[in-house]
């Protein structure tokens, strides 16, 4: 029998590639999509990683046509994945002020939400017909309360989460689980233009470590790591008095134009 098949976009750096690493360590075959091909190609040959159980696919999620097609291809190439992991994204902070910033959020949602979307989208029917399978969406703590600044991301990602949300539901008679993973602080190209403090950072691989463990689990909701799991819960019933106390004066994310 051919060893599970996992599909992961964003692989190119950060959390997609320390879980490309991490599948691969547990036997996986692996489907890896990045808008940089390339550097995932060159990050796979570095890693000593057999040609036999890679394949790389170039695509933007943005861009539905390339995602799905890249998708289909997988499916062609390798079968049906019993894992396919939504992870691309972008952070970048926004000014609703400023115009231009218009664009990145049409960019953010674009990406962390039709993205998703769209990643999933050639797998779903595939998946239901087998009657097994994980679509895994990469959401955020982020996503639990709005940010100053930080608009565009958590709103994206809180829709995120309802969307793995209502795609559990509408899946869960088939036997495919929809898992949900909200990242706290992973140390990452994504958060380190941070201009603010990031309680319980940690590193890539310790997330991706335990990001494989709860979705082989089929958890239906997990927050790495559990520290963030309990700020998260404080950050649902806080006041929004006392939240707002919270982070006043708190530094905004970065914006592309500063």
């Amino acid at each position: 029998m051919a060893a599970p098949l996992v599909f992961i976009t964003g692989a190119s750096s950060g959390i997609g590639q320390a879980l490309a690493w991490r599948y691969y360590l547990a036997g996986y075959r692996l489907a890896l999509v990045a808008r940089r091909s390339s550097v995932v190609a060159q990050w796979a040959a570095d890693a000593g990683i057999e040609t036999a159980r890679l394949a790389v696919h170039e695509a933007d999620v943005r861009d539905v046509a390339a995602i799905t097609a890249a998708g289909r291809a997988c499916i062609e190439a390798q079968g049906v994945p019993d894992v396919v992991i939504a992870n691309a994204g972008i952070s970048v902070g926004i000014d609703t002020a400023d115009f231009a910033d218009l664009e990145v959020l049409r960019a953010t949602y674009e990406t962390n939400n039709l993205g998703m979307a769209a990643t999933f989208q050639p797998f779903v029917a595939a998946l239901v017909a087998r009657g097994s399978g994980r679509l895994v969406g990469i959401a955020s703590v982020a996503g639990i309360r709005g940010l100053p600044g930080h608009g565009a991301y958590c709103s994206s990602k809180a829709a995120a989460i309802s969307y793995c949300e209502s795609l559990r539901g509408e899946l869960r008679p088939s036997g495919v689980k929809v898992v949900t993973i909200a990242p706290g602080y992973i140390d990452t190209p994504l958060t380190k233009g941070n201009r603010y403090s990031m309680p319980f950072l940690m590193s890539a691989s310790a997330f991706a470590d335990r990001a494989f463990r709860a979705i082989d689990a089929g958890a239906t909701w997990r927050v790495i790591p559990w520290q963030m799991g309990m700020v998260a819960r404080l950050l649902r019933i806080m006041p929004n008095a006392l939240y707002d106390r919270l982070l006043a004066g708190r530094p905004r994310k970065q914006r592309k134009a500063n």
